[in-house]
């Protein structure tokens, strides 16, 4: 059986108008999914009207004490119900979960090296039985990326990291797609042209690109985990906007090769 990973963030979670072209895709979608979420437009909104300084290094968020508060209350409140009305207005049975919940997403807190990330974890365990068990109950999960550290304490993850990371944990269930929504349509070949989407990339053209500086920032942990998604077994990669979500030749498609 087929099902789709699907990571959503940034705007497209952020904006009513996304929010419902969001769930009308989902509610036509041919298969079996889960959405995997992030919310920093929300989170970095929340932060400048507490005065709580924000650092993004590599397309990753540092997170202090102050910071995770607020990235809770952003992720696993706000944009996590937004996204579960949202597909509930389009007949989507849905259910708002972080990685917390039933320990779904377990992660060891990244240790302090040149850089100290403060309460981010990198994901260690996924509950993919738990996971299936609301896909088989015909409901869709909706999971914020608030993870669970070893020791219980509440650890802010990449959502494009918790999306690889369920998405590998389901392979011996599922045959399954990793779809990353992104407002580009997919990776261009000239971030001036839009319409420069390129049909699919490889790990030596990942590292072309990022070297002429073609993609960064927020792109680059995407392909890297695709990469590692596709390491672990999946069917296949691809980021696309999610209007496309049904067609399988939209946006771009990671190879291993």
């Amino acid at each position: 059986m087929n099902c789709a990973v699907i990571k959503v963030g940034g705007r497209l979670v952020e904006d009513a108008a996304s929010l419902d072209l969001l769930g009308a895709r989902l509610a036509a979608f041919p298969g079996l999914f889960i959405v995997v979420h992030g919310g920093g437009v929300l989170a970095d909104e929340l932060c400048r009207s507490l005065s709580i300084p924000r650092k993004v290094i590599d397309g990753r968020r540092v997170t202090d004490e102050a910071a995770l508060r607020v990235t809770v209350m952003a992720y696993a409140g706000w944009v996590n119900k937004s996204i579960v009305a949202a597909l509930q207005r389009a007949g989507i049975n849905a259910c708002g979960l972080s990685g917390c919940d039933e320990r779904l997403v377990v992660s060891v807190r990244r240790p302090v090296g040149e850089i100290d990330w403060g309460r981010v974890g990198d994901v260690e365990q996924v509950n993919a039985l738990a996971i299936a068990r609301f896909v088989r109950r015909g409901v869709a999960p909706v999971i914020s990326p608030i993870t669970l550290g070893a020791d219980g304490q509440l650890l802010n993850t990449n959502a494009d990291s918790v999306a690889a990371a369920v998405a590998g944990a389901l392979v011996n269930l599922y045959a399954v797609d990793l779809l990353f929504c992104v407002d580009a349509g997919g990776v261009l070949a000239d971030p001036a042209d839009p319409a420069s989407v390129l049909p699919s990339l490889t790990r030596s053209d990942r590292e072309e690109l990022v070297r002429r500086g073609v993609v960064s920032d927020g792109m680059i942990p995407k392909l890297d985990n695709a990469f590692r998604a596709l390491d672990a077994g999946i069917r296949s990669a691809r980021l696309l906007h999610p209007a496309h979500l049904a067609d399988p030749l939209a946006g771009t498609r990671v190879l291993l090769s």
